[in-house]
């Protein structure tokens, strides 16, 4: 049962960092103004959503850190390969 918990919780984890990633390209995509708020909107309120399932499986606490967990180190991958794309460019000069 634990590992089925546990693939579950995996599983919502990832299906944030997902939700998270396309509101982040919603942000610079082509589409403006209702549009995109609109889609934006929509990806926040699905993560919402999982978060209450979460919250189903391990408990609020539990819940909120994991999620906050997940999209510190998403973060942190995209400031990395931003650095990397910036560090190569200064390289390429």
């Amino acid at each position: 049962m634990e590992h089925i918990c546990n693939s579950e919780v995996a599983r919502r984890l990832e299906q944030i960092k997902q939700e998270y990633e396309a509101a982040q390209r919603g942000l610079s995509g082509l589409a403006q103004g209702t549009a995109r708020h609109e889609f934006i909107t929509a990806k926040m309120k699905r993560m919402g959503h999982i978060h209450r399932e979460l919250q189903r499986l391990v408990g609020p606490e539990q819940a909120i850190r994991l999620v906050a967990e997940t999209l510190q180190e998403n973060t942190r991958g995209e400031g990395s390969q931003e650095m990397q794309h910036s560090t190569n460019a200064e390289k390429e000069k």
